[in-house]
């Protein structure tokens, strides 16, 4: 599913983004504990037999792993980088496509970044809204503000 966020929208989905992106972060530790169990084996000499079985094993947990990102990726949100708990929620800023960024110790979203930039460019977003070259508020906001 492709839909552009807000930053309202983005915050308020952020507690299914945080189960999703838990749900991957524990398939992982699973895949990474049999791929270390499959390393022991190799280097032990053991049977076929325990290897063949470990082996499944593991493919099941990478699978398990892929389908949790797919589950995330499915709501319109991309996962950056897993180890630093980075995702982007695709939206608009006036006409351009931009990145609302968050990572996961924040506590809601607070930056984007343009599609071309990645998280060294992240900037702030104002209270009410996305900012104009970094000084003001979204134009639409201004008749509200007054």
């Amino acid at each position: 599913m492709f839909m552009l966020y807000t930053p309202q929208t983005a915050n308020k989905a952020l507690p299914e983004v945080r189960r999703l992106f838990s749900n991957i972060l524990t398939f992982k530790k699973r895949a990474v504990e049999l791929q270390e169990q499959v390393e022991i084996i190799i280097q032990s000499g053991s049977q076929f037999e325990e290897f063949v079985k470990k082996k499944q094993e593991l493919n099941v947990a990478v699978s398990s792993y892929y389908k949790a990102i797919e589950q995330l990726e499915s709501t319109g949100v991309v996962l950056k980088d897993v180890e630093q708990g980075l995702l982007d929620f695709p939206s608009k800023r006036f006409n351009e496509e931009v990145w609302l960024c968050w990572k996961v110790e924040e506590s809601e979203i607070k930056f984007w970044h343009a599609k071309d930039e990645g998280f060294s460019g992240r900037k702030p977003l104002v209270p009410s809204g996305f900012p104009i070259k970094d000084k003001g508020v979204d134009p639409s906001e201004l008749e509200r503000l007054k």
